[in-house]
């Protein structure tokens, strides 16, 4: 029997907001450690506030040092769009062009924070919404009546680049609030699992400990990491439920409005937790031995 060739990684670049929270360091492991992925390279996001890209460069350093990485990380946008008309053209921006341009199939683009860099890549070369790129997005509010945290952090960074991306023609899988808020774990199981594993287990488990002592909400001991799907939706895209929806605009406040009625998305109901957990949890003990 002749030997088939394997087919190649995923291409994947990932768009993360590193230092906004204490989950985008376990979506980023995760997918530094899977063997299925052609991580093309990491840009830092901003998160709503002056220097916040630069925070979540350094922490994205830490993080792939501490996975003995040599992938790239690249600076996004400094600050959201000034318009949905105004492109911020960045180091991650023209990465995501160039790679959504190169003929080696397809790209997939996983945003864990806002979409201001996807966004303005689309402003700068508008050709590639007709190409072969899927654009992963953690974020968006509920689309039925369902209680929940308003208005949904990723969405109210930059609801103009939302708009953008909504409004392009690209292909977008969006994984919305009440999905990603229930990828839930809890310190105890966190410190039994990864605890003492290796360096990079133990910064993930303390980053998130030390960040949940600052939510003024609390006290916690548990958090969800809400930017995983994302990943796994890369990974494994059957392990989630996905509808067809309408693309929707998004108001200044962060409401859903209607939007183009010849334009969908696909939108995640629910993901495979088990699988999507026990998977980081495996690949990190893993990484240890």
């Amino acid at each position: 029997m002749t030997a088939k060739t394997p087919p190649p990684p995923h291409r994947l670049i990932v768009s993360t907001d590193a230092a906004n929270e204490a989950d985008d360091q376990f979506a980023i492991a995760q997918a530094l450690l899977s063997p299925t992925l052609d991580i093309r390279g990491l840009v830092a996001a901003h998160f709503g506030r002056a220097g916040s890209m630069a925070d979540s460069r350094l922490e994205l350093e830490r993080v792939v040092a501490l996975a003995g990485s040599a992938v790239r990380i690249l600076d996004g946008s400094p600050d959201a769009l000034a318009g949905e008309s105004t492109p911020s053209p960045s180091p991650g921006s023209s990465l995501i062009v160039a790679e959504a341009l190169r003929d080696a199939g397809r790209l997939w683009v996983a945003v864990l924070g806002p979409l201001t860099d996807v966004a303005s890549a689309l402003l700068e070369a508008p050709q590639i919404a007709s190409r072969d790129v899927v654009v992963v997005w953690v974020g968006g509010p509920p689309y039925e009546e369902i209680a929940a945290y308003h208005p949904e952090f990723n969405l109210i960074n930059d609801v103009a680049a939302a708009n953008v991306v909504m409004e392009s023609g690209i292909a977008v899988w969006q994984i919305p609030m009440p999905v990603y808020s229930m990828v839930g774990v809890g310190h105890a199981e966190l410190r039994t699992r990864l605890g003492g594993t290796s360096p990079l287990g133990d910064y993930l488990v303390d980053q998130l400990i030390v960040f949940n002592t600052t939510i003024e909400y609390g006290p916690l001991d548990f958090r969800s990491l809400g930017d995983s799907p994302a990943i796994g939706a890369v990974i494994n895209p059957a392990g989630a439920r996905w509808r067809a929806r309408q693309a929707p605009r998004f108001s200044a406040a962060g409401d859903l409005e209607p939007g183009r009625v010849d334009r969908k998305i696909r939108v995640c109901d629910g993901v495979d937790t088990r699988w999507l957990i026990e998977d980081m949890f495996a690949k990190l003990r893993e990484f240890g031995a």
